[in-house]
């Protein structure tokens, strides 16, 4: 018997069709004769097949997909010998990193159960996540500098969908969560690739202000929160479209609404609560509270997952430091949606948010030109891991701090003042 997934009768396959589309020419501006690899889980199919056609139609050199599947994943903790956790595939990952040395683009189709593995051993899904990382780490370089085009675009998994609309049949679930997705990722309209355009320019103008005021550092304030964000030396803010070190203009995140930028990883002091669940590698983290002296974590607390929140900080010395700092009204339509997603792409564009981890060298005046050495002593901070959370809500303020210690205001009650 041939397994062959269908789209699900509850997702407009017009509309899937659009975010296809959009994923080549927004999300990647795929270039003639470029290769492309694919990551997704093997529910996605019907999306994978979508863009695989819209990457040859622009004339792609090579479309390879790699797939993942829920109940392998969980077959690997329920029958899998215990060293086979500090272990993982990295033949794959020198064989992604090798291929983006080469050119091709990256595109990953979002979309697993975020409580995949929330009755699965912590110490294992922490050993697994730490050796990932470790083997991902020449690829994953190559896209958090910025070295290629790369994006990321999202599936209506039934599985996810049940988490996210739990009292809800699986066939509505997946049809509110496809039509949020739709309206999020702008292909409900029209004419997507023009909504993209308008929306990108609007992103620029709010990096542009916040990079003609050069500020020294972030205040942020509200409900457990009282935190002080160094920016890193030669700093400078993105938001939208950004344009990799091969010349080609992409948009990373689809859906986006944030502009961020580097944070100093020796300047961060104060403490900060989370204001949405971290959804980790179908880990549910939810109220997270850290505590920062220099820039490093020193105390950290959560309610639930408190146990993989702490091996995760505890991948290597960057774990514990900021990697990226980024700012989202609470008007932003993710957040207006009112739904909350467990999926890291769309519930950080409700929210101001931190990330742990590894730096976007791309957010350095000249940062193409900088090397490694220059990175980190400008502040950027390096890692195995990027893992970013939300910090905003309509309660929260925050300040933008001159090198003279003046303040202007940035938001107020989490809208841009």
């Amino acid at each position: 018997m041939t397994f062959m997934p269908q789209s699900h009768s509850s997702v407009d396959p017009g509309k899937l069709e659009k975010l296809a589309e959009v994923a080549i020419k927004v999300g990647l501006q795929l270039q003639q004769g470029q290769d492309l690899v694919i990551t997704a889980p093997v529910v996605a199919l019907p999306l994978v097949r979508l863009i695989t056609k819209h990457a040859y139609l622009s004339g792609a050199g090579l479309v390879s997909t790699f797939y993942s599947d829920e109940e392998t994943t969980l077959a690997r903790y329920q029958y899998g010998s215990d060293e086979s956790f500090d272990r993982a595939s990295g033949w794959l990952y020198d064989g992604m990193a090798r291929a983006y040395e080469k050119g091709a683009a990256r595109l990953a189709i979002a979309g697993d159960n975020p409580m995949l593995l929330a009755e699965q051993d912590p110490s294992k899904v922490g050993r697994a996540n730490r050796a990932n990382s470790t083997a991902y780490k020449p690829a994953l370089e190559k896209i958090s500098n910025f070295d290629i085009n790369w994006n990321i675009v999202s599936y209506p998994n039934p599985s996810w969908a049940k988490v996210v609309f739990p009292d809800d049949p699986e066939a509505i679930a997946v049809a509110k969560l496809a039509k949020a997705i739709f309206a999020a990722s702008r292909v409900d309209v029209p004419d997507p690739v023009a909504a993209w355009t308008e929306h990108n320019a609007n992103l620029r103008k709010r990096s542009s202000w916040l990079n003609g005021e050069r500020f020294a550092s972030l205040h942020f304030t509200g409900p457990g929160t009282d935190l002080t964000v160094g920016l890193a030396d030669g700093h400078e803010w993105h938001g939208g479209a950004s344009t990799a070190k091969n010349g080609i203009t992409c948009n990373p995140n689809i859906p986006t609404e944030e502009v961020f930028t580097t944070p100093h990883a020796l300047r961060v002091e104060g403490h900060v609560s989370s204001t949405k669940p971290l959804s980790h590698q179908g880990t549910l983290i939810d109220n997270i509270r850290v505590r920062f002296e220099g820039g490093r974590i020193v105390e950290a607390k959560a309610s639930r997952g408190e146990e993989v929140l702490n091996k995760v900080l505890d991948t290597d010395e960057g774990a514990r430091r900021l990697g990226e700092v980024a700012l989202v009204p609470h008007s932003s339509p993710i957040s207006a949606s009112g739904i909350l997603f467990y999926n890291t792409l769309f519930d950080e564009n409700a929210s101001c948010h931190i990330a742990l981890g590894q730096c976007y060298s791309k957010c350095f005046l000249d940062g193409a030109s900088l090397s490694q050495e220059q990175i980190k002593a400008q502040g950027g901070n390096s890692s195995l891991i990027h893992i970013d959370w939300m910090i905003g809500s309509d309660k929260v303020d925050i300040d933008g701090i001159k090198p003279d210690g003046s303040r202007v205001p940035v938001m107020r009650q989490g809208e841009w003042a």
